[in-house]
């Protein structure tokens, strides 16, 4: 049945069915397999983590020599503390130039630290041994001062405070 209204200046139709065919449901054949669903997300996060940023130089951040020289920093662990210098948030600037020179800026946990003397020669050292590093030098600064907010996250989940 069919019909027409007027209602002031507008006009519509009314249309009546009998029925009307149900939308057709979702099936749990149709689902992926949760295999199917991890695997696509550890290739999507795989090629995600491996991606390397383009066009940057081997020095800047991002680039091949500046993170083998955090990799190597990464290596060097403070003798109290099981966390590496670089989580625990005494390195303060990597500096690396055109030619290979690496400037690394740090900072101790306190002045009167018992590796005062030797972590920065250490660090010297190991910067100094990764491929493609001409010569190092480190710079220790005491202003600002090291304070815990510096550690990164995983350095405080090590050590229990998060």
């Amino acid at each position: 049945m069919t019909g027409s209204e007027e209602i002031g200046e507008s006009k519509f139709s009314i249309e009546r069915v009998e029925s009307v065919a149900p939308p057709p449901r979702a099936r749990v054949d149709d689902a992926e397999a949760p295999s199917e669903k991890l695997e696509r997300k550890r290739d999507y996060l795989e090629g995600f983590l491996k991606a390397a940023p383009s066009g940057v130089a081997p020095g800047e951040p991002g680039g091949e020599l500046y993170e083998a020289v955090i990799a190597a920093l990464k290596d060097i662990f403070d003798p109290e503390i099981p966390v590496n210098i670089y989580d625990l948030g005494l390195i303060y600037g990597v500096d690396v130039t055109a030619e290979g020179s690496v400037i690394v800026t740090m900072t101790l946990t306190t002045p009167h630290c018992p590796v005062a003397e030797s972590m920065p020669g250490e660090v010297e050292l190991r910067v100094g041994a990764v491929p493609g590093v001409r010569d190092a030098e480190v710079h220790l600064v005491w202003d600002p001062p090291w304070d815990p907010a510096k550690m990164s996250d995983e350095a405080r989940l090590e050590l229990g405070m998060l």
